[in-house]
């Protein structure tokens, strides 16, 4: 493995930032974070609870009103230099992501804190632009306009398969629209969100802002995250993560604003007149890329099946490119899992297809030989049924699971069935096939001839209605109306001088 990792100076303590002073829980407790590359404790975070909670949003509340009225420009300024620390900064906390989280330093973990700067840059950008309508009264001596205002305090919680990018999807729009945050990272990955933290509050020193305005929090979902999303301090909630959390967090709700980005079961469809190399090579990377450990992974492959050979062919030569290793090499294209839990959900699915007559071509077992069990390789398994949870579920690791289907039809079935519509792909030559999946997948969004992991921060993302993928739309001037709310003016003018 690479040379001993050395945790930076601000995570040594106090990793909690509570109206503008960093601290510890107040019952002093901690928890350890420890790598699934290593096997090492990097860090200690403070355990908080509802007490922290407590002051945390209370902090972010003291700022409400004064940082709503904080003029556009300024808080455009805020960002801009938020974008430039995260940028300068961006070595070290993409190396302390890839100790935490997995995934290669070079190849993955780099480019995702600067797409981290990047998101928070753009929408500096999109609330410069953002507008409003005036609209028409059927009063002559009145005249009607509007404006947007943020809603208010808002609870962000964020999962650990990209622990410094999905922040940034709320943190930017947020402060954007001048609502205060409360952001609680996942357990498994809170040091990347610790450094994020710290380029915000130094912005927010550096340009003036009241203290209060940005807070973290870390400790277990089930306690801490709970408490904050009931909190009625808490105005809005952006939550990115699995469909039954997302749930559980709409019921404690109420009628607060949700903004939910939940999980997917991708489906990348192989038609028969379909680039069967380039629909192959974007498959591999859908299914291996971040080890599989992406909402909008390729979960399944249906194939037609007067193609299914050349096919299989095809994506077996592309697994090649594809080996778990040090992710702080260079040339090492896939990290260890995050978490056993995830290991262990992975193997439940294998397990269930084999057990109802698929056959596993490559991979399907943890490797051996490593600092820590969570290193899984690439897996091909072909022979997947619908009945399988390989199909039915996420199962959000590096596994490509192959099904086969007749016409059109069936697979627009198969790709329904499930209930998630996050992100699809179809893969097809024909003008009329791209309109006929487009108006018949039920997704929130579709990408014709690319992986489904295809990504753009400006594009309106999030999961199709009635589905289990969540609702709400990140990405672009979507977000920023999603975290405010349309305040509507008639004046008189007849009455004013």
């Amino acid at each position: 493995m690479s040379e001993k990792f050395i945790v930076p100076k601000e995570l040594e303590d106090k990793n909690n930032l509570i109206g503008g002073v960093w601290s510890n829980a107040s019952s002093g407790k901690i928890f350890e974070v420890r790598s699934p590359v290593s096997g090492e404790i990097l860090a200690t975070v403070p355990k908080c609870d509802s007490t922290d909670v407590d002051k945390a949003v209370e902090a972010a509340r003291r700022t409400r009103e004064t940082f709503k009225l904080v003029p556009v420009a300024k808080r455009v300024a805020l960002l801009r230099r938020i974008h430039e620390i995260i940028l300068e900064r961006k070595e070290i906390i993409a190396k302390v992501l890839t100790m935490e989280q997995g995934k290669p330093y070079l190849r993955e973990a780099l480019p995702e804190v600067e797409e981290t700067a990047e998101n928070i840059r753009l929408s500096a950008e999109d609330i410069s632009r953002l507008e409003s309508p005036v609209f028409p009264i059927q009063d002559p001596n009145k005249h009607g306009i509007s404006f947007r205002e943020g809603i208010g305090v808002m609870a962000a919680i964020t999962p650990w398969n990209y622990p410094a990018v999905m922040p940034s999807e709320y943190i930017g729009p947020a402060l954007a629209v001048g609502n205060p945050v409360v952001l609680k990272p996942a357990s498994t990955t809170p040091l990347s969100a610790v450094l994020i933290t710290h380029c915000v509050q130094d912005a927010l020193d550096e340009l003036g802002f009241p203290k209060g305005i940005f807070n973290l929090i870390t400790g277990p979902g089930a306690s801490v995250g709970s408490y904050l999303v009931a909190h009625p301090g808490v105005d809005v909630i952006g939550f990115t993560g699995e469909s039954v959390t997302a749930a559980a967090i709409c019921n404690k709700a109420g009628l607060k604003r949700t903004l939910m980005e939940c999980g997917g079961n991708g489906p990348q469809i192989v038609c028969n007149d379909a680039n069967l190399k380039e629909a192959a090579s974007a498959a591999a990377y859908g299914c291996f890329f971040n080890s599989g450990q992406v909402c909008v992974a390729t979960e399944r492959i249906l194939v037609h099946e007067s193609i299914h050979d050349e096919f299989l062919n095809l994506i077996m030569e592309e697994v090649k490119n594809w080996k778990p290793g040090d992710p702080m090499k260079g040339e090492t294209s896939m990290g260890p899992l995050n978490n056993e839990p995830t290991a262990l959900k992975i193997e439940a699915h294998l397990k269930d297809a084999l057990r109802k007559g698929a056959r596993i071509l490559c991979g399907g077992e943890r490797e051996s030989g490593w600092p820590t069990n969570l290193y899984f390789p690439p897996t091909v398994i072909d022979g997947v049924t619908r009945d399988m949870l390989l199909n039915t579920d996420e199962t959000f690791g590096p596994v490509a699971p192959i099904i086969i289907f007749e016409n059109d039809e069936e697979a627009v079935e198969i790709a329904n069935e499930t209930g998630y519509g996050l992100q699809m792909a179809v893969f097809t030559s024909s003008i009329k096939r791209c309109f006929y999946y487009m108006e018949r997948l039920r997704t929130g969004n579709l990408v014709i001839n690319d992986t489904t992991c295809w990504w753009e921060t400006t594009n309106p993302f999030g999961g199709g209605g009635g589905t289990k993928s969540g609702h709400g739309r990140l990405g672009g001037h979507w977000v920023l109306e999603d975290l405010t709310y349309l305040k509507s003016i008639a004046i008189d003018t007849s009455k004013v001088l």
